[in-house]
């Protein structure tokens, strides 16, 4: 699988899980390990490929960092949507 197929999977799980629980790294790379049979340095890559240009961006709260998808006020501050 190429890594924009998994970068697909990853987003749709982001959305699906959107607004119900904040989401770590490992728990990502987990349930998209277990869907695609990929192996975890592969799904890392990519979400961490993800995480560079911005399509999803790490948030810290209560001392722990969760992984979401930025609110576009975040990408237009960040000049990354017009």
């Amino acid at each position: 699988m190429e890594q924009a197929e998994i970068q697909e999977k990853i987003f749709a799980y982001m959305e699906q899980m959107k607004g119900k629980k904040k989401l770590k790294e490992k728990d990502v790379i987990k349930k998209i390990v277990e869907d695609t049979g990929e192996d975890k340095d592969t799904v890392k890559k990519a979400l961490r490929a993800m995480i560079d240009v911005g399509r999803l961006m790490y948030s810290y709260g209560g001392g722990a960092s969760s992984v979401e998808i930025p609110s576009e006020e975040y990408l237009r501050e960040k000049g990354l949507l017009k």
